[in-house]
Formats: structure tokens, sequence, C-alpha cells
């Protein structure tokens, strides 16, 4: 007979891997997406209608039917009314409820334990629960409940719900928390095999709620990017534990690949931000704040209108548009690829000069900007994108802040300092939109703002790209 299940898992499990990788290029990202989607659809039938002798229906059916139509209406609608500011905040709900979804999986295994253990004549080893079995269930639930809880917060910090929330010896403290589940699992473990009781297993569930909460109330803003990309890939260990637990190899391979790529994806952040993931973790860099219309230095803003730098565009050879979260708020992706459109046509070279953590997650700028048809291969990444602008005319910065602060450079005693910038301070020109002199995300204040080749644009960005527009139109 045809293993049909072990077929459709291969098939899954085999789409994921290409997907994965179609992920990593902006031009056939949706079509690694939808790749991924048909693997899961595949391992999903499987899983629901085979198992290892041939066709067969799992149990209680018309109740995963129920959840599973349920989740698509309320995911699609979700998916269609997210604003694109919004798309971070619910991409840390969705993983929150991955990492949901795997803590279940361990409260219903350990449930079922406790059933077999109650009845010896349905457990092989009913005597003893094996280390095997035992820290894949245990694992899931952690880990799982972590992520679950730390994507929640993270979800409240990135809409403003939820502020930093810091006191004395916190670091300390979520380490005594660690321990404390570490070893409170341990005592669970005995205690399963002493009197089969579920009393440490709900101290631990506990425990983990709490570490959930400490772990991610202090961290800042700006380093909330690095954060959802560790949560996300906790949430793919936890499925791994899962797939441990099932011995169902598709589960296991999505989580495996969530996990590392979660995993990669933050080291290469951190690494973009000059900073080790420890440092992330306990160094509570980023608190929001206010700036103000001096630099420390006495040097003066020079406010510019759109009329000349319309003129000072029209007429260059070269312009960079460096994006940031100020463009998705004001929502202006489609007015900045109308002045692209228009500058092209008086013959000007322009390109998008990309920051790895540009906006509140990995890829934001990317997925912004694709939404408004700009060509991919105008969207140049940081390494690539900082040599040019020592020829570039004009480069205009459009809502960022601090990937754009030279600070990071010339100030040891920055939170930023050390970490890798776009140089547009080597350009000839410099235009900022911004609606005001308030600071970034990371709460300190951007010296760029006062050099004497930059010029302030204030005002919503959408309508300051308008004028542009219009002003361009009209020389």
């Amino acid at each position: 007979m045809m293993p049909y299940m072990e077929i459709g898992y291969l098939v899954g499990s085999v789409s994921f891997v290409v997907g994965l990788k179609m992920m990593g290029q902006p031009d056939s990202a949706r079509k690694g997406n939808l790749v991924a989607a048909f693997g899961m659809a595949v391992a999903v039938v499987a899983a629901l209608f085979f198992n290892s002798k041939g066709f067969h229906v799992i149990n209680n059916l018309e109740y995963i039917m129920v959840a599973i139509v349920a989740g698509t209406v309320i995911g699609t609608l979700m998916a269609k009314r997210v604003q694109m500011t919004a798309m971070p905040e619910m991409v840390s709900l969705f993983n929150g409820m991955g990492g949901l979804s795997a803590a279940l999986i361990s409260i219903i295994e350990w449930r079922h334990l406790l059933h077999e253990a109650a009845n010896p004549e349905t457990m092989e080893h009913a005597s003893a629960l094996s280390l095997g079995l035992y820290i894949p269930v245990i694992a899931g639930l952690i880990i799982g409940t972590i992520s679950f809880v730390g994507s929640i917060v993270a979800w409240g910090k990135l809409n403003g719900k939820i502020g930093d929330f810091r006191f004395p010896s916190q670091q300390i403290i979520n380490a005594v928390v660690l321990i404390a589940i570490l070893g409170v699992a341990y005592l669970n473990y005995e205690s399963f095999n002493a009197d089969h009781s579920s009393f440490y297993f709900y101290i631990t569930i506990a425990l983990a709620v709490v570490y959930g909460l400490l772990f991610v109330f202090p961290i800042g803003g700006a380093d909330m990017p690095v954060v959802i990309s560790l949560l996300n890939s906790f949430t793919g260990v936890a499925a791994a534990c899962g797939g441990f637990l099932y011995q169902n190899k598709v589960m296991l391979m999505g989580g495996v690949l969530v996990g590392s790529a979660g995993t990669i994806l933050t080291v290469v952040m951190c690494k973009a931000m000059n900073r080790s993931l420890m440092n992330v973790l306990i160094g509570m860099a980023g608190g929001n704040g206010g700036g103000s219309t001096t630099s420390a230095s006495g040097g003066s803003v020079r406010e510019v209108q759109a009329t000349d730098v319309a003129i000072m565009m029209k007429y260059a050879s070269k312009v960079i548009i460096v994006p940031g979260y100020g463009l998705a708020v004001a929502q202006a992706q489609h007015v900045c690829h109308e002045l692209e459109n228009l500058l092209e046509a008086e013959g000007v070279d322009v390109k998008y000069a990309i920051h790895p953590v540009a906006g509140r997650m990995p890829g934001h700028m990317n997925v912004l900007l694709a939404e408004s048809n700009v060509e991919y291969d105008k969207l140049i990444e940081m390494e690539h994108i900082n040599p040019e602008f020592a020829t570039t005319d004009v480069v205009l910065v459009v809502g960022a802040n601090d990937v754009v602060n030279p600070a990071a450079k010339t100030d040891p005693t920055s939170p930023i300092y050390g970490m890798p910038i776009l140089d547009v301070d080597q350009s000839k020109q410099i235009i900022v939109l911004k609606r005001s002199m308030k600071a970034g995300y990371a709460g300190i204040e951007n010296e760029l703002f006062f050099h004497p080749k930059c010029g302030m644009l204030f005002g919503d960005a959408k309508a300051s790209l308008q004028k542009l527009v219009n002003e361009v139109k009209a020389l």
C-alpha cells in the first residue's frame, strides 16, 4: 500500500525548504509564500485523512474543520484589513498564536500522560516517565509560553499600548526566574514519577508567564525588531518539540526551519546594529524619548521649502531615497513611487537605500515599497549603497531617523554607537522629511539634522511628498 501520509509529509517538507529559499529574494518572495502554503495544505490533508496503513479519517474531524475554517476566516480578514504601519504588530500577534499552540500541545500531552499513568494497562511503561518523552513536553511548554506572552507584550509595545517597564536588578531577577523554571521543571519530572502529581507542572506554566513578561518589558523600541525575530525563533523551536512528541516529520521540519531562520535573522540584525544579542537583551537600549531643536554642539536647523527641494532634485544626476517608519505611518509609499517616476522621466538616477533594521520589523521597508510596485533592483541594501552616497547629489530621507544618525560613528556615549548606518552625510545635499524634531525610536537626538548640508522639510510625509510631486510637475 502506498504510504500516502509519508509522501504528503515529504511534499510539505520540500515545499517549506523551497518556499523559504524563494522568500530570500524580493521578486520571488510572494511565490515562495504560496509554495510554502501549498506544502502546508498537503501536510494537513495527509495528517487528517491518512496514517501509516493508508486512508484513515482522524477522530473529531468535524471540530478540527470548524477550527480550520474559523482560523482561515479570521486570519484572512485581519490580513486584508491591517494597515502597513500595523504589520509588525500583526506579525507579533500571529507569532504569539504559534507559541500558544505549541504550549497547548504540551498541556494536552501532559494530560494524556496523566491518564495513562492512572491506567497502567494503557501505558507500556507506566511506572516511570522517560526523559526522552518528558523533555519535548516541558520544553514545548516553557518555550511556547514564553514566546506567546513575549509576543503579546511586543505587540502592545509596538502599538503603544504598553510602555517600557523597568525596575532595579531586573536582569538579576530575570535570571533567577529562569533558573527557577528549570528547577521546578525538574521537580515536576520527579513528582510525576513519584505520585503522578501536576502541581509543579502548573507552577512551571506560571513562572514561564512571568518570565515572558519580564523578558520583553524592559527592551526598548529600537531593539524590538531583534526581539520579534528572536521570539519567532522560539516559536519554531517550540513547534519542533511538538514534532518530536508526535513523531511528525513535517511538523519537526517546519519548526526547525522557523527556529533556525529566526535565529539567523536575529544574528544578522544584531550584526547590523553592531551589538551582541546579550547586549540587546540586557542593555535595555532604545527607550523612547524626546528631542530638541538645538544640538549639543550648538548647531541650528535649516528649514527648506518644497519648491527649493523640487528644483534641487529635478536637476540632480543622482538621488537616493532613504525610507523609514515615518513613510509607513503616513502611507506615503505610492506618492514616493510617483516622485521617483517623475524624476526618472527627467533623467535622474533614483535608488532606495534600505537599512537592515529600518522600520519596526525585518524587511519592513522592502514590503512597504513593493506594495507600491517599486522595482526590486532599486532597493539597495546598506553595504552596497553606502559607497554611492559620496557621488549622490541629493539624499531624500523620508521618516528615517536612527539609521542615518552620525552619532553612531562619532559619539562613544551614544546608545547606538557602533551601529552601522547609512552614510547619507557623505552626499552633496541632504533633505529630511519629518513632522517635527522629535527623537526617533532610540530616543536620542539626531546630529544629522544640524549638519550644514541638511535641510528640513517639516510636515506629514505624504503631504510633503505630494508637494514635491506637484512642484516637479510645475517646473
